[in-house]
């Protein structure tokens, strides 16, 4: 059964949706991620994906006080990204109680130390960011398109010990029209040990069966929730069947 991860992305502390990745497009849904976590786990949910929006522009971890509020006050197993740019950056992560984070821009960018977290703390705990843009690995938030392909990206870091990403499709983040079924399954075609986490473009349940059934192993959503078009008692019913 695919794994149901949903996201919580935040600007100056607030649960907020871009679609795109546009910052000019955000909206404020919650004024309390904490709320909005908690009733993610009394729903049956075991994972939640945080993303820190103001640290993916800033260039370092900004709303890890949300983080270890959440981390907390909660059972829920989290992936954290979103700026994680150094080591003191990374640290602050785990310390805030951050069960993984996801590396995306430092992969590209600095792939030294990218490697440096793999060997210090394992591929269970380190996520790779590979979000796509027009084919191309896209980084700082998406505000920048990088010339790397996404196959090759893939190759490498699967060569060097990564197991997980998570991959989006900027294209489609936000725009409640439907995941990238072909590209994901282009990706286990090429890569079938791979733990592929799909992100972007998640509308209703029916788009989470199709990516099921496309034998994807978990899903990012976030704005099909807040948007109202899944429910609590949809992600329910679903876990109820696993």
């Amino acid at each position: 059964m695919i794994q149901l991860i949903p996201a919580i992305d935040l600007i100056d502390g607030k649960c907020v949706r871009l679609s795109k990745g546009d910052y000019d497009t955000k909206k404020v849904y919650n004024e309390n991620p904490l709320e909005v976590a908690k009733e993610f786990e009394a729903n049956g949910i075991e994972r939640l994906h945080l993303v820190d929006l103001d640290g993916a522009k800033a260039g370092k971890i900004i709303n890890y006080r949300v983080l270890e509020n959440i981390a907390s006050k909660t059972n829920l197993v989290i992936d954290f990204g979103g700026g994680l740019k150094t080591s003191s950056d990374l640290k602050i992560a785990f310390d805030s109680g951050a069960h993984m984070i996801t590396g995306g821009s430092i992969a590209v960018k600095n792939e030294d130390e990218f490697l440096g977290w793999i060997a210090k703390y394992g591929n269970e705990r380190i996520i790779l960011g590979s979000d796509v843009k027009d084919k191309k690995i896209a980084v700082s938030g998406w505000l920048e398109t990088s010339n790397i392909e996404l196959i090759p990206f893939l190759q490498k870091y699967t060569e060097r010990g990564i197991t997980k990403t998570i991959c989006t499709d900027i294209s489609k983040d936000g725009m409640l029209q439907g995941p990238s079924i072909d590209l994901y399954k282009d990706i286990l075609n090429q890569f079938p040990d791979l733990f592929l986490i799909a992100s972007g473009g998640v509308s209703n349940m029916n788009d989470i069966e199709l990516l099921h059934d496309a034998n994807v192993p978990a899903v990012i959503f976030g704005k099909a929730i807040y948007e109202g078009r899944i429910t609590m008692n949809d992600i329910n019913s679903f876990l109820l069947k696993s």
